[in-house]
C-alpha cells in the first residue's frame, strides 16, 4: 500500500507524486486534505489533495520543500512507499454539497499562489465538470515557480497568469490581475483563494472591495491534521475555529489574519534549526 507511482520535480523545491491509496482515492472531494508518514518514526505531514483517480486508485499530492519532513517526503522514489497515506480529512469545498440549481446560477473566480495552485486544481476541475463557469488566476513571483498551467488550461474557462516580474502574462499580483479581469467585464459570484497567508489577506481585501464573496483555505495553518495540537486555531468570526477538523476553508472576510500569520511565525526558529540538523536518511537503508 501507498506506493509512490509517478514523481515530478515542479520547480527545483517542489515536487508531485502520485500515490497509490484506493480508498482514498475513491472517497476524496475538492478541499479535502491529507496526512503522510515518510517512515514509521516520521513526523505527520498533512497536504491538501491536488488530484485523485477512483479508477486507478491513486491521489496526487504536491510538496513544497520547506522543512526536515517534506524533504524527507520528496525524498522517496517510485516504487517506494509511505509508511502511512491517512484521509481525506476535513471539509469538502462548500459548492460540492450545493444542490443543482444554485451551482447553475454560480460562476467561479479561482486565485492561486505559488504552490496553493495546486489545490485550486480539483475544484477548477470539479466545477468543470459539473458545468459551472470557473476562470482561475495563477499568480508567482516569475515564471519559473509557476507550477499546474497547462493541467489548469484544460479545466477553467479562462485562464490567467501573472508574475511579480513580468517574465510570464500579466505584470504584478493577483491582486492586480483580479482587479483588471472585473474591470475588463468580467463578474463572479464566489472567488476561492488559496496561497501564502498574506497573499490571501489581500485578495480577500481585493475580493471585499469588488463584492466578491470569498473563501480562503487555511491548510497552511495545520500540524498534526487532527485538532489535538491546536497549532491551527484561528478566530473566524470572532470565533475560535480549528482549521482541520472545522475547515480548511472558511469566509476570508471573517478571517483575522493578523493573527493566523502571527501563529505561523511561531515555528519559523525551529524550522531552521531542524533544517541546519537534517540529514535525509530516505533511500539510504532506512
Amino acid at each position: 500500500m501507498f506506493e509512490i507511482l509517478t514523481k515530478e520535480m515542479l520547480t527545483p523545491a517542489i515536487c508531485r507524486m502520485k500515490v497509490f491509496a484506493p480508498r482514498l482515492a475513491a472517497s476524496a472531494k475538492p478541499g479535502q486534505f491529507l496526512i503522510v508518514r515518510a517512515d514509521e518514526k516520521g513526523e505527520r505531514i498533512p497536504l491538501t489533495i491536488s488530484d485523485f483517480d477512483p479508477a486507478e486508485g491513486s491521489v496526487t499530492i504536491v510538496t513544497q520543500r520547506i522543512g526536515a519532513s517534506s524533504a524527507d517526503i520528496i525524498a522517496y522514489e517510485p516504487g517506494e512507499r509511505f509508511a502511512d497515506v491517512v484521509g481525506p480529512l476535513g471539509l469538502a469545498s462548500e459548492f460540492v454539497e450545493m444542490s443543482p440549481g444554485k451551482l447553475a446560477s454560480q460562476r467561479y473566480i479561482l486565485i492561486a499562489g505559488g504552490v496553493g495552485t495546486a489545490p485550486v486544481y480539483p475544484q477548477a476541475k470539479w466545477l468543470k465538470e459539473h458545468g459551472v463557469p470557473v476562470d482561475v488566476i495563477i499568480g508567482a513571483k516569475t515564471r519559473d515557480l509557476l507550477i499546474y498551467v497547462e493541467e489548469m488550461r484544460g479545466v477553467c474557462d479562462n485562464l490567467f497568469i501573472c508574475t511579480d516580474d513580468g517574465s510570464e502574462g500579466f505584470k504584478g499580483m493577483g491582486t492586480n490581475m483580479l482587479e483588471k479581469v472585473v474591470a475588463d467585464g468580467h463578474k463572479y459570484t464566489q472567488a476561492v483563494i488559496i496561497g501564502p497567508m498574506i497573499m490571501m489577506k489581500f485578495t480577500t481585501m481585493t475580493c471585499r472591495k469588488l463584492g466578491i464573496p470569498a473563501t480562503v483555505s487555511l491548510n497552511t495553518l495545520m500540524v498534526d491534521g487532527t485538532g489535538m495540537c491546536g497549532a491551527c486555531r484561528v478566530s473566524v468570526g470572532g470565533k475560535t475555529r480549528f482549521a482541520c477538523v472545522e475547515g480548511p476553508e472558511f469566509d476570508g472576510y471573517e478571517v483575522d489574519f493578523d493573527e493566523a500569520m502571527r501563529r505561523q511565525g511561531q515555528y519559523k526558529a525551529e524550522e531552521a534549526t531542524t533544517n541546519e540538523k537534517h540529514v535525509c536518511k530516505i533511500g539510504r537503508g532506512k
